[in-house]
């Protein structure tokens, strides 16, 4: 249950199509869901957080998903798997009719059962290079199921900084933006340099022998110059994603706030 289907039952009951007694029992027992044996789902995180718990998927067997997936589509709640094998998309969908498996991003997602809310705020997803858009995907995908618009601004990697200068006007029309790059990670700094917005690097595991598996990307934004990046894990376009859309959902209300008052 998110907030919009909250206000839903809550007006459903003051029509008197649900039972006060009823409704209270479905909000009390949202906290702790059991899936079978094997898991315990945070049901209320969407009322809390904005957008209900999140499936990692890997190492997860396919029956597994299916049944964490149903366990969300019967709470009317979004879907979103990270890191799941083809293997478990007939599971995956079978408990979820709507939703869609992407293989580059390797995640599955399906809209709640309140519809699917208006995206506020654009996120742009940057990559230095083609082996980097696995990554770059599951931010996009995630950004968006969070509730931002998301752009994608590919192949522009410092090796060619041309391509990415010709992208500028582009790159400060967003609220915030994720940066993904492996080999030396300097594409993050670079982007910060140009923008007036918070930027989320991505280190990826793209590289030969001495990037470590993108440990020299990890540092190297770690080390940045610029005072508007901030990183987080190898590969982790999951993390990057969430916050950059949390960032540009804000700044869309504030915006919209200070246009109402005035």
């Amino acid at each position: 249950m998110d907030a919009r289907a909250l206000q839903q039952l809550l007006e459903q009951v003051k029509r008197g199509e649900v039972a006060p007694d009823a409704a209270a029992q479905r909000i009390a027992a949202l906290p702790v869901q059991e899936v079978a044996d094997f898991a315990q789902l945070d049901g209320e995180r969407a009322l809390r957080q904005g957008f209900p718990e999140v499936v990692f998927g890997e190492r997860k067997e396919p029956e597994q998903i299916g049944a964490l997936v149903g366990k969300l589509v019967a709470l009317g709640q979004a879907v979103l798997v990270t890191r799941m094998a083809k293997e478990a998309e007939p599971f995956a969908r079978a408990a979820a009719p709507l939703g869609r498996y992407d293989p580059i991003s390797r995640t599955f997602s399906a809209p709640p059962a309140s519809g699917v809310p208006p995206r506020e705020g654009l996120v742009a997803v940057v990559c230095a290079g083609t082996t980097d858009i696995p990554v770059a995907e599951e931010a996009c995908r995630t950004a968006e199921m969070v509730g931002a618009e998301v752009t994608r601004i590919y192949d522009v990697g410092v090796s060619g900084i041309h391509r990415l200068l010709r992208r500028a006007p582009a790159l400060r029309e967003a609220d915030a933006l994720v940066v993904c790059a492996g080999m030396e990670g300097a594409l993050p700094s670079v982007v910060g340099g140009l923008v007036p917005r918070p930027v989320i690097a991505v280190p990826t595991s793209v590289g030969y022998g001495a990037s470590m598996g993108g440990i020299a990307a990890l540092l190297a934004m770690l080390n940045s110059c610029a005072a508007n990046v901030s990183v987080v894990n190898i590969d982790n376009g999951f993390g990057a994603g969430f916050q950059a859309a949390l960032i540009a959902r804000q700044s869309h209300l504030a915006r919209r706030a200070s246009a109402q008052a005035k």
